[in-house]
């Protein structure tokens, strides 16, 4: 009988049974609905079935997951669109698992009522280390270990607060006027933003021009407050029902007023117009140019700072005219630009070169093969072209990047990939380049493969195997600490090995920079399995979130399973919030006690903080064999060496990536016309050491 684990169910197909009729000319489209539902003893009622979770719908060829509780059913409901019922099952898990033999995969027939039957796919993952150590070598065909899948990242689209209003990226689907300069807001795509809390719209290039205070939000901003107390803007409309003749547009959220009389309420002192819904978050500034006075208030602060230099000098520049593509100037060596706000700027490491550094561009690279793809884009296999070296590419899209508000996400990215050419354990850049419509990240290529792959196939990690890693983990997260750089996106799949079997952590898109003293991130991102506590709670955090993902990361490589479990991302997000992973008797005393600190729910005394009472990381128990000095030299023999055949071998990556063929996504070609160049200025850069 299985013992403790989950199952993970796939749906195949439904076989109509007798009264399954279909009108002639009318397609048998079924979908599934499935209820999870608890046992529990009522008193007076006795045991009933109650079902906690909400209902979900499953795609075919998709699976949900359950744990193995006792009394837990699981009731498959079989639909026709749109809400026609036709045959249902209620089954234990306990009953679905132990059609799996051996801990392997079954696809089984369940007879439904009144009539029919579904083929579903059942396969069994043990939550218990011995019965894991037994299955792994039934298991010869499929890939071993509780860690199945990749596990996408995710992340919160940016906001942009001012005044208490939080601004996001937005697509208007009807013509929109902004409500600061009251113009049109041209764009495909996502052309403008719009507040979350009062639906105030505007452009881009207004939204740090608005001066009122957002109705919708209960925090009052420090600006606002200095604002009201130097300038008493506190002005009222008066607003009254209005009959418009023509078409009228609302100042608030820029969308049209619809209807054929007393469509909205016009204010009688200074004309401005609204829904009737829209009145409650109109900020009080009748008769107030927040545009002019916006302007007025900025040329006021730049002539009292005019004697002050900026610390550092702009990102890119925000000229009018698009420049040409070949403008980047890329002929700069590293700048220490990660250096703490006080601290001096010291000069680059690297000489100055003697001639001029190449520029890059798609043309000068062969694609090869795709080793692996998201939402962000692809990384593909490349070679330069008539050198025989290979490289890792990876290719953005620039309106995705655009659409997403992420152009400084990827700038900071280019800059950690630069920074990480003076760490042996961060992935090393080559160049980066652009074209009309993607942007170009040239990195190292590592042939060895991620650890995803690799515990893929070999269950789990022995101890010796997974203390290296980790320690050559840890000093790569170091090093990012302490040039104010949180890492925020540590998992299996993103940290790779060399040739020689020695680590790269590779993928620093989630990066965020300036995390200095009391200069926190607020943004909700990283991988579900790995995110910390503090982010759930949507908490200020520091560079603890990357010690929790440490110790997630360590406990799949030593025990070959995820240590937080949920049905859905709800669950899930509750199991990180409040239980204990559980530790193997056969687990050792050292890694247990690592683990239980790295797992420590507040932030200060996790194991890796200054101000964790264990001490500092490294004198920890587990680590006390690593010879740290020699690590940081690479002077220690890798415990495993991965098999590469040649520079280009792609053995190491999943196959679904392989067998796809090495090409470009396509983009609007109307929208690369009125696309906005000049935004990636400054992208373009060649690494002079390599």
């Amino acid at each position: 009988m299985p013992g403790v684990g989950f199952i993970r169910v796939k749906l195949l197909q439904v076989e109509k049974g007798e009264g399954m009729v279909t009108a002639p000319g009318e397609v048998f489209d079924p979908y599934v609905a499935v209820n999870v539902k608890e046992a529990i003893n009522s008193p007076g009622r006795g045991l009933q079935l109650v079902q906690k979770k909400r209902t979900i719908y499953p795609e075919w060829n998709t699976c949900f997951d359950s744990h193995l509780y006792d009394g837990r059913v699981i009731q498959m409901i079989v639909m026709e669109r749109p809400n026609k019922f036709i045959a249902d099952i209620s089954i234990g898990a306990r009953v679905l698992a132990e059609k799996c033999q051996n801990g392997g995969v079954a696809t089984v027939w369940l007879d439904l009522k009144p009539a029919g039957r579904i083929e579903v796919q059942i396969r069994f993952f043990s939550e218990d280390m011995e019965q894991l150590r037994e299955n792994a070598s039934v298991r010869d065909q499929e890939p071993k270990g509780g860690i199945r899948r990749r596990r996408g990242a995710m992340k919160q689209q940016r906001v942009h607060e001012v005044n208490g209003h939080e601004f996001i990226a937005k697509f208007f689907r009807q013509p929109t006027f902004c409500s600061i300069c009251t113009e049109f807001i041209w764009g495909l795509n996502k052309q403008g933003y719009c507040c979350k809390l009062c639906s105030c719209a505007v452009h881009k290039r207004c939204h740090d021009k608005i001066l009122g205070k957002c109705p919708g939000s209960a925090k009052d901003s420090r600006e606002t407050k200095m604002l009201t107390e130097r300038f008493n803007i506190n002005i009222p409309h008066r607003f009254k029902v209005n009959n418009y003749m023509s078409p009228t547009f609302c100042d608030l959220c820029g969308s049209l007023l619809v209807g054929l009389f007393r469509q909205g309420l016009k204010c009688e002192v200074c004309g401005i117009n609204c829904h009737k819904r829209c009145e409650k978050n109109m900020a009080n500034l009748c008769g107030v140019n927040q545009k002019l006075l916006a302007d007025a208030l900025q040329q006021v602060r730049t002539s009292s700072g005019s004697g002050r230099l900026p610390k550092h000098p702009p990102l890119s520049s925000t000229s009018s005219s698009a420049p040409l593509l070949d403008d980047d100037d890329d002929s700069e060596c590293y700048e220490e630009i990660w250096a703490k706000p006080d601290a001096p700027i010291n000069p680059p490491e690297y000489d100055t070169p003697a001639f001029p550094l190449r520029k890059y561009s798609p043309s000068d690279f062969v694609l090869l093969k795709v080793l692996g793809k998201g939402s962000f884009g692809k990384v593909m296999l490349a070679e330069l072209k008539g050198h025989g070296k290979y490289f890792a590419i990876k290719a953005l899209k620039k309106d995705v990047v655009l659409e997403d508000d992420d152009v400084e996400c990827t700038m900071i990215e280019k800059r950690v990939l630069a920074l990480g050419c003076k760490h042996p354990y961060l992935t090393h850049l080559h160049s980066t380049f652009q074209s009309l419509s993607h942007l170009f990240f040239v990195m190292e290529y590592l042939n060895g493969g991620d650890l995803m792959f690799h515990i893929q196939t070999a269950g789990m990690f022995d101890l010796k195997r997974a203390t290296f890693y980790a320690s050559e983990i840890l000093l790569g997260l170091q090093f990012l600490h302490s040039k104010g750089i949180i890492y925020r996106d540590l998992k299996l799949d993103n940290v790779l090995l060399d040739k020689d079997g020695h680590i790269k952590i590779a993928d620093f898109g989630m990066c965020k920079e300036n995390i200095y003293g009391e200069n926190k991130a607020t943004t909700f991102c990283g991988t579900p399995d790995y995110i910390a506590p503090e982010i759930l709670r949507n908490a200020k955090y520091n560079h603890s979130v990357d010690w929790w993902s440490f110790g997630v990361l360590l406990y799949e490589m030593l025990i070959g399973q995820s240590p937080f479990h949920g049905d859905d991302e709800d669950d899930l997000f509750q199991s990180i919030l409040h239980q204990t992973p559980q530790y193997p008797r056969s687990l050792s005393r050292e890694a247990a006690s690592c683990l239980s600190l790295l797992f420590e729910r507040n932030p200060t005394e996790r194991l890796g903080m200054p101000n964790c009472p264990a001490g500092p990381i490294r004198s920890h128990a587990f680590f006390a064999k690593v010879d740290w000095d020699k690590l940081e030299n690479r002077e220690v023999d890798p415990p495993f060496k991965p098999r590469v055949k040649s520079p280009s071998d792609v053995s190491n990556f999943d196959k679904d990536f392989t067998m796809e063929k090495p090409q470009l996504s396509h983009s609007d070609k109307d929208y690369l016309k009125t696309m906005n160049q000049s935004v990636f200025k400054g992208f373009s850069f060649t690494n002079p050491t390599m």
